[in-house]
Formats: structure tokens, C-alpha cells, sequence
């Protein structure tokens, strides 16, 4: 039995657009071949490069990953033919902050408007600063996640709060 990879993350809304001067973005697409929320299997393109990501169930803010690299062409099929629909559109900026990156995905197509901040850590208790530029964490908040942006996208939420 292999060893077990974790990613522990937290996330948070962003307040400004300066991200955009400190790092540069990479468009990224990506689909659910599955939702259940004890595992997701996820298919991505980004930039250049595609992977098949299976995630298991958040355990705070840790949960397990395994990503494995696939070929361009059968990622662009899966996410055309066999991932449940709408995929998910963003430009990811990865922004160097102390030993640290910030992953900064700005959505697109059905999310359009929405925009967070990720950084993963090495463990739950790793200290970080944050910069002026983040706002309000939303780690908690499964609405964010982007497996439930697929099925609930943020259009959708604006459609809402404009309705009062």
C-alpha cells in the first residue's frame, strides 16, 4: 500500500484585483467524473499539462489527494464526453509569499465574478501571512468548493441576491 498524500488547504474570497501584477495566469478547465462528497474524481487541464485527481473526504481542513498526469487529448475527451456539466473555467495565478504560494483562481463562464484565494500547507498549524489583498475565509463554506460551483454556479447566486 502506497503512501498516503494529503493536501491541507485554506480558502479565501480576494478583495482587489493587485493579485494580477504578481503572477501570471494560467487558464485552466475541469470536470467531475463523479460528485459524491466522500470522493470526487476530477479531470484538468492546465496550461499545457492534464491530470486525473481523486479527493477523499475533508477532515478539517486535510484531506487525501492523488493526482497522476494523463495525456491533453483523453483529458479534452473526458471533459467534453463523460464529466457531469458545466466544466469549470478560471485563470489561476500562483503568487510566491514567503516559503509559501498563493493559488489565486479568477472563474470564468458560469462563474464568472468569483474570485479565491488557496494556500495550501505543509500541516494545519504551518503559520502564514496574508496579504492585504485577501479577504473573508471561506474554508468551511462548501458552496465554494469547486466541485459544488459545477452544480450551483455563482451566476446563480447573483441571481439570488438580486431578487431581494
Amino acid at each position: 500500500m502506497g503512501a498516503l498524500n494529503k493536501e491541507t488547504e485554506r480558502k479565501f474570497l480576494v478583495n482587489s484585483f493587485v493579485f494580477r501584477n504578481l503572477g501570471n495566469a494560467v487558464y485552466y478547465c475541469q470536470g467531475y467524473l463523479n460528485d459524491d462528497p466522500g470522493r470526487v474524481v476530477r479531470v484538468r487541464i492546465a496550461g499545457e499539462k492534464a491530470f486525473l485527481t481523486i479527493k477523499g473526504k475533508n477532515e478539517g481542513i486535510t484531506r487525501p489527494e492523488y493526482e497522476y498526469d494523463i495525456p491533453v487529448e483523453d483529458a479534452g475527451f473526458m471533459l467534453k464526453s463523460l464529466c457531469l456539466q458545466p466544466v469549470i473555467e478560471k485563470y489561476r495565478y500562483k503568487i510566491p509569499w514567503g516559503d509559501l504560494f498563493w493559488e489565486v483562481d479568477e472563474f470564468s463562464g458560469e462563474n464568472e465574478g468569483l474570485v479565491i484565494a488557496e494556500i495550501e500547507l505543509p500541516d494545519e498549524n504551518h503559520p502564514f501571512d496574508i496579504p492585504e489583498w485577501i479577504g473573508e475565509e471561506v474554508t468551511s463554506d462548501e458552496k465554494y468548493y469547486n466541485v459544488n460551483l459545477r452544480k450551483n454556479p455563482y451566476k446563480n447566486w447573483r441571481e439570488v441576491k438580486g431578487k431581494k
